[in-house]
């Protein structure tokens, strides 16, 4: 019989060290060529638990909603925060996760006496954190926050969809698939996509020689 991960298991042995507000933090968006990238810390209830959490790629869209919706109102704190695409072309996709990530713990109404994130080691938190490689298949704490982060930045890429239909956003949700490519190709890029990524780069430099 296939044997699988305690994903509480970090959280229960940090709780006997001692620690009692456990902060989980990870991101979503990284990989898409538009809009924010968007990043969310959660404080589990250890009294409340909320059955299901895992990685939020490994659920599907209606798994995702149940469970943003039992999260919120389960969870000691949460939070979401979001770096615009601007800034990400400014400071870069990996800076601009961690800033969100940091921006994410400090909204926290509760403040966490310890941080587990997804790969991704913080700067500047004054609080001890452990940095786990696919943490959000590893730790409940964790796997909350990129159910809360996929799930707002999902419905952001719905309502986008709205105002720039052509570009199919509520089905690919922003990133690199065949659909999102053509689409750029007939129609140019938009003033949200992330212009140092490079489909939408060649795009840029492709409009550029042709008015040259």
């Amino acid at each position: 019989m296939k044997e699988f991960p305690d994903l509480y298991k970090y959280e229960k042995s940090l709780k006997k060290e001692g620690y009692l507000k456990i902060a989980g933090c990870d991101e979503a968006g990284r990989g898409s060529l538009i809009g924010p990238v968007y990043a969310s810390a959660v404080i589990l209830n250890p009294l409340n638990h909320i059955e299901g959490i895992n990685d939020s790629k490994k659920l599907t869209a209606k798994q995702r909603e149940k469970l943003y919706k039992e999260i919120k109102e389960k969870a000691l704190s949460y939070a979401v925060e979001r770096i615009e695409a601007e800034e990400i072309d400014r400071i870069n996709i990996y800076e601009a996760s961690r800033k969100a990530m940091e921006k994410a713990v400090l909204s926290l109404k509760e403040k966490p006496d310890f941080i587990l994130t997804d790969a991704m080691p913080l700067k500047d938190q004054n609080i001890p954190f452990l940095s786990l490689i696919h943490g959000d298949a590893l730790s409940a704490s964790i796997g909350a926050a990129s159910i809360l982060a996929k799930v707002e930045r999902d419905h952001y890429l719905i309502e986008l969809d709205k105002i720039y239909p052509l570009y199919h956003l509520k089905d690919n949700k922003g990133y690199a698939t065949a659909s999102h490519k053509e689409a750029l190709k007939k129609y140019g890029i938009t003033p949200l996509h992330r212009k140092t990524y490079r489909p939408v780069k060649e795009i840029i430099q492709k409009q550029i020689s042709l008015d040259i």
